[in-house]
């Protein structure tokens, strides 16, 4: 081979590698171009900024269509620490209310925050209201770095309901965890009331935009002319079953008082009222301010913040004593007609037993129920618990138990707030390791037949049982929400509630109804009477060891169709018709009539202006002292 040849083959030996090399690197070049994202991700995050988009809040309306929760604009003040240069911070000072000492505490607790970067946005105030962020943002050019983002405070202009309505805050990490990363830290959530059980709904879903920053982090333009945003989503309008108006006027008749008011629409299981006393302006809880009030509502010692209508437990007294002669009728252990003598004692395995007060024999349930005769029921829950046709006493008081369960006691109802009480219907077990497997019998228990002992009931389930008998049998779910609407399209969307049935037939209700409208018309409830309207009810005093017994009515109205089923627990009220049942017909006379009678308005005022809290050594409620700030 001549030396041309040799050198011609070597140039093309050459050429081909220095082709061979140029397609790899054109290849490679498209891979991390075009296929592979990760180094184009890399670049996006040190010249691209993404931005959340927080949507608005869902608004809360009550049945009415009243708006009773609504969205005020509020904003974080945040920085990116790498882009601060030259700040005037003595005029940021000044501006915010800082000195600077306070300035450099912030900056330091910022530094301290986990995720914190100097080279992303960090929240260094949160909540300024719309007015002083305006005075800010005349002099924002002043401090490079800084920038506000809006988000939004809730507020209640009823100022009342706050157990019910709940409140937002900060995610815990806890939350954070388990959202799978959705939120993150500095963002709001329900945390209590329904802004907590239907936060999905409520929150709605955040939107993102891309903004191009400079090397100091400053945003000098949107990223590709919005085509990766994405818009925020509001969230979902909620319509409560509540009537804002009886709620307002139900906080007003319990006010310095301990207790609760539970109204309900007996054919839907519609939450109308749902009353804790003492409560809280719901407003306290909103905002920047919300720290500090919490940890005072968290630490006054008439637990404004506890949820009375749905934990607190009591004894029902008399006004468990419909159940009792429902399920003896039922089981067939005694007729509508069936009489025992009261002579004021009752002599029963050795003890000597009182009726509260002398009145003539019940010679059948109407007349017990009308004079609410401890005799008759004790002999009653005697009958049912000595029921031949059972095995033993744990089978009978097992079934008896059971009917307790379908009226709603000893269980939870189901109803849409985040915690409830079960109350307590004592089983079999508990009596076992009391008394022995067969060392207890109906004398034992016997209490149970007027509702003390160790039968307990939150006022929500009280008022649910009256629900159910209204019904002549049924009760459905109790709930607070109606409807929840899509925003945009106005979509509706309803959620079934569950009917449930008691194995109680239809016949034994009506003398049982019979007995509560005579209760109210001629016997312990008459303080509860309202003319024009044939309310049904009974009065319960539950003992208390602690103090003054507790002042306890539950009932319903009308009679027929009944519209309103309700129970009022006074605590330390004393006897039932001293302040629980007065509380109850007012209530009811203001929901069915929309206004009071002028013969009953005395009443009203006294309700309005008694003050039981001086039993505890406090003159008003100290909850209400505190100020909601901001502009209130």
């Amino acid at each position: 081979m001549s030396g041309k040849d040799l050198f011609k083959n070597r140039y093309q030996v050459l050429r081909i590698i220095i082709l061979l090399f140029a397609s790899i690197f054109l290849i490679r070049l498209f891979y991390l171009q075009i296929i592979d994202t990760k180094y184009d991700a890399l670049a996006k995050n040190n010249a691209i900024k993404e931005v959340d988009v927080y949507p608005t809040r869902g608004l809360v309306y009550d049945r009415n269509g009243e708006l009773i929760i609504y969205n005020e604009p509020l904003y974080d003040l945040m920085v990116t620490p790498r882009a601060v240069k030259d700040a005037d911070t003595l005029k940021l000072c000044e501006l915010l209310g800082f000195t600077p000492e306070q300035f450099q505490k912030k900056w330091l607790d910022m530094q301290r925050q986990k995720g914190y970067s100097t080279r992303k946005p960090n929240v260094f105030v949160k909540q300024i209201s719309q007015k002083d962020y305006s005075r800010l943002q005349e002099f924002m050019h002043l401090f490079p770095g800084f920038y506000g983002q809006i988000r939004s405070v809730r507020k209640y202009p009823h100022r009342v309901a706050a157990t019910i309505l709940g409140d937002i805050g900060e995610v815990d990490e806890k939350q954070i965890a388990a959202s799978e990363s959705y939120y993150k830290p500095g963002d709001y959530v329900g945390k209590s009331g329904i802004e907590k059980v239907y936060e999905k709904e409520l929150g709605g879903i955040r939107g993102k935009k891309y903004v191009y920053v400079d090397v100091l982090g400053r945003e000098v333009g949107s990223f590709n002319d919005g085509e990766f945003d994405t818009t925020a989503i509001a969230g979902d309008n909620v319509i409560t079953t509540l009537d804002i108006l009886l709620q307002e006027y139900g906080e007003k008749l319990m006010q310095n008082k301990k207790g609760s008011i539970v109204a309900i629409e007996p054919s839907t299981g519609e939450i109308l009222a749902l009353v804790s006393s003492p409560g809280y302006d719901p407003n306290l809880l909103c905002g920047a301010i919300r720290g500090k009030n919490f940890k005072a509502l968290r630490e006054d010692t008439l637990l404004p913040l506890y949820s009375r209508p749905t934990l607190a437990t009591y004894p029902p007294g008399s006004a468990f004593k419909p159940i009792v002669g429902l399920i003896a009728l039922q089981e067939g252990v005694q007729g509508i007609d069936y009489t025992v003598p009261c002579s004021g004692v009752y002599f029963f395995a050795g003890l000597q037993l009182h009726c509260s007060h002398h009145h003539p024999s019940a010679t059948n349930i109407m007349y017990a129920l009308q004079q609410s005769c401890n005799p008759y029921f004790w002999q009653t829950f005697r009958n049912t618990i000595e029921n031949r046709k059972y095995k033993d006493i744990h089978d009978i008081y097992t079934k008896w138990q059971h009917y307790c369960n379908e009226f709603g006691l000893g269980v939870k109802t189901g109803v849409d707030l985040p915690s409830e009480g079960r109350g307590n219907i004592p089983s079999t077990t508990y009596f076992d390791k009391m008394y022995g497997k067969t060392g207890w019998h109906s004398s034992n228990i016997i209490s149970l037949g007027i509702g003390q002992g160790e039968v307990l009931v939150t006022p929500l389930q009280m008022a649910n049982i009256f629900a159910c008998i209204a019904n002549k049998g049924y009760w459905v779910t109790p709930h607070i929400v109606k409807e929840i609407t899509d925003p945009v399209t106005g979509k509706n969307v309803t959620h079934p509630y569950e009917k449930h049935t008691v194995s109680i037939n239809a016949e034994w209700f009506e003398p049982t109804v019979e007995g509560l409208f005579q209760v109210v018309e001629a016997g312990t409830a008459r303080s509860a009477r309202v003319e024009g309207i044939t309310m049904c009810g009974k009065t319960g005093t539950a003992q208390n060891p602690h103090g003054d017994n507790h002042s306890m009515f539950a009932g319903f109205a009308p009679r027929d169709n009944p519209k309103i089923a309700i129970a009022v627990v006074v605590e330390n009220g004393g006897y039932g018709s001293t302040y629980a049942a007065p509380i109850a017909s007012l209530m009811v006379e203001k929901y069915l009539n929309d206004s009071i009678s002028t013969r009953r308005l005395p009443m009203q005022e006294k309700m309005f202006n008694d003050n039981l809290l001086r039993k505890y050594g406090v003159s008003i409620n100290k909850s209400a002292t505190l100020s909601p700030g901001g502009d209130e």
